[in-house]
């Protein structure tokens, strides 16, 4: 400690500021790492017939246009699901419920669910949704599994960006008359919106890449669904099974490549649109 306080205050300031960009530059660097090794090896097998073509042989052959439509289907059926009731929730937390026993319950309660593993989240859809209701290995299962699995993730952050609306925009918005449906549907929905976007987008991007709870409940099967009855297989549960199972690492890395494609392009779409209705809106 003696040694630390006769160091000079620029020059901790400057080994603060290097090591925090250090820490930084590593954190960046390993996923730059990740993301360019699985595109180097996948990119090049990816084809417009392995983006329509039906697997054949397990997925050692054919290509993957039924498990992408399977991955839309769920995740995007997850999401319909998941982000009217987890804002609604946030709505009702910080803007009719005053604080208390209740509240204090439920953000204890979503904090929970965010932290159970997914696997946990599959056994209860298996039983629950599969079993006991009778939905068997489907989409609509995987998709209400992977809602309660997401669900707290949209809670929190769409609370959180409630909150962070200045007070002054409630008290003008009541001095005009307001009630208070109006001003939370009309301001306070709008200036959080994009911190609301990105709690369903981050919500959308867990869905897509889930694996567990999606084998448990909505299946593996590789024909392209019909309804909502079918069971399916999503992008990530299929270069899963053919990795660990040895059946083909080149299917493998292209479907692994396809899947961080769609979910970058999923992220700077809804970045680009919270933009533009940021700039609307101001």
């Amino acid at each position: 400690m003696k040694f630390l306080t006769k160091i000079p205050p620029a020059h901790t300031q400057r080994l603060a500021v290097t090591f925090l960009w250090s820490l930084t530059l590593l954190s960046l660097g390993m996923l730059l790492f990740v993301i360019a090794f699985i595109l180097w090896h996948g990119l090049p097998h990816v084809t417009w017939g392995f983006l329509t073509e039906t697997p054949r042989s397990m997925g050692r052959e054919g290509g993957i246009g039924p498990i992408i439509v399977g991955t839309l289907w769920v995740a995007g059926l997850a999401g319909l699901i998941a982000a009217p009731i987890g804002v609604t929730t946030a709505v009702y937390l910080t803007e009719y419920k005053r604080e208390g026993k209740l509240t204090a319950v439920i953000r204890f309660g979503a904090d929970c669910l965010a932290g159970i593993p997914s696997i946990i989240f599959g056994l209860f859809g298996f039983v629950f949704f599969v079993i006991t209701l009778g939905m068997g290995l489907s989409i609509i299962s995987g998709a209400l599994t992977l809602a309660l699995m997401v669900l707290p993730t949209i809670i929190r952050t769409s609370e959180e960006a409630i909150r962070a609306v200045p007070r002054s925009y409630r008290d003008v918005s009541y001095g005009l008359g307001c009630t208070r449906w109006q001003m939370v549907t009309g301001v306070v929905l709008k200036a959080a919106m994009p911190g609301v976007g990105t709690g369903v987008v981050l919500a959308i991007g867990r869905s897509i890449s889930e694996t567990a709870a999606v084998m448990l409940t909505a299946g593996s099967a590789l024909d392209m669904p019909r309804t909502m009855s079918d069971s399916t297989r999503t992008m990530a549960l299929h270069f899963y099974m053919l990795s660990r199972e040895g059946i083909s690492m080149t299917n493998a890395y292209a479907t692994a490549a396809v899947l961080i494609v769609a979910i970058l392009a999923i992220n700077l779409l809804a970045y680009g649109i919270m933009r533009r209705f940021v700039a609307r809106v101001s």
